[in-house]
């Protein structure tokens, strides 16, 4: 089978997971007796909250597929899936340890050296350890082979220069893992590097970028000539590209691309449930569950794949696809099947007040990750090869 075929055969969970769900779900229940802040859309990409993470790893549900010997609890990808999609349907604020537990563990765990995992990879799992994904700037987003941040060899180490967009994070978190062109005789492919930058650097400064709803989530984030030891290299140099490639199939293919926005749809039933629910309501809810139903088990297939070592970039940029068009045509269907008007101001956790935080983050849904239509191009192709 060739690396971009894609995945049908439907995923089962094995029956002992189950008690994995209900152990989440049981935590979950405790933190909202508690009156931890839940039941919120994108709270994966805003709901930062360092306590509520490290309550988390306490339980080991951080770091969940590292290895014991760095700290993590060695479960596998399927049983981490479990844990993060209940953690993402209950709206809970999980962005503190978002990226580290998603993408720069493993790509640390997979790509750095010894020091690096033992350094960084317990903190991670520990809750205690925060990264940013330094890969986007300005005309290099989907493009990443375009970047124009440079980092120059010096007798020490690196000279790292740029500016990094749409970097979540940057203002709360410790490090990002940065995407820098290394070698400028290269192809543009080839002569990348990563890089794993402390961002308390003096020499990084950071310039924050405010959502519609005037959250303060992404930044700029200016490195100017920020110098690096050997030590700060990811990998080896010029492997940059292949690097970034596997971390964006973690970042493409999870239930956060398809879920952002499943508290509202959760809302609007409890909603629904208050009133005379109509035939044609309950269809419409029918059909967007059933939808539901069917992008989570694509995405379930990559993550069985991860788990077996397969490649899954173009499933991943399948689920980034129909996921996120998903999320965002939910909130238009929610609008037509209970007219409210959306209150960004109303009682916040009610009904109005989800769906105006729903549609005022909307527009970044098919954005983040790699734009949607450069997606659909990598899918063909990878379809044509399939052949």
């Amino acid at each position: 089978m060739r690396s971009t075929h894609m995945i049908s055969r439907a995923v089962q969970l094995p029956s002992e997971i189950r008690m994995l769900r209900q152990q989440v779900r049981d935590f979950l229940n405790a933190e909202r007796a508690a009156g931890t802040i839940l039941g919120r859309p994108d709270s994966w990409l805003t709901g930062w909250d360092p306590g509520f993470t490290r309550r988390l790893a306490e339980r080991g549900w951080v770091g969940m597929a590292l290895p014991r010997e760095y700290g993590g609890s060695g479960r596998g990808n399927l049983e981490r899936y479990v844990v993060i999609e209940e953690l993402l349907a209950a709206g809970a604020p999980v962005s503190a340890h978002w990226v580290a537990d998603r993408q720069a563990g493993p790509s640390i765990l997979r790509h750095g050296t010894e020091e690096q995992r033992r350094r960084f990879l317990p903190r991670i799992a520990a809750g205690q350890c925060f990264f940013s994904i330094g890969m986007s700037e300005q005309h290099s987003g989907s493009d990443l082979a375009s970047v124009r941040t440079r980092a120059e060899r010096t007798g020490n180490g690196w000279r790292l220069t740029g500016t990094k967009m749409w970097t979540g994070g940057a203002h709360v978190n410790d490090y990002a893992i940065v995407l820098a062109r290394t070698d400028e005789s290269a192809d543009r492919h080839a002569g990348l590097s990563q890089f794993i930058v402390d961002l308390r650097d003096p020499r990084i400064r950071v310039e924050p970028i405010r959502l519609l709803s005037g959250e303060h989530t992404f930044n700029y984030v200016h490195l100017e000539a920020v110098e690096l030891a050997d030590d700060a290299l990811l990998g080896h140099a010029g492997d940059g590209w292949q690097q970034v490639t596997g971390e964006l199939a973690l970042e493409r293919s999870g239930p956060e691309r398809f879920l952002s926005t499943l508290p509202l749809l959760i809302a609007l039933v409890a909603e629904l449930r208050r009133g005379a629910c109509s035939p044609e309501q309950h269809a419409r809810v029918g059909r967007l569950t059933a939808r539901l139903a069917s992008i989570r088990q694509l995405s379930l297939s990559v993550a069985a794949a991860l788990e077996a070592g397969r490649p899954a970039d173009v499933q991943a940029a399948l689920v980034k696809d129909l996921g996120t068009r998903f999320e965002g045509e939910l909130i238009n269907e929610a609008r037509e099947i209970l007219p409210v008007a959306a209150r960004f101001d109303a009682t916040r956790g009610s009904y109005p007040e989800l769906l105006a935080t729903a549609i005022l983050h909307s527009p970044g849904y098919t954005l983040r990750g790699g734009t949607n239509e450069i997606l659909r191009g990598i899918i063909t192709r990878g379809l044509e090869a399939s052949r």
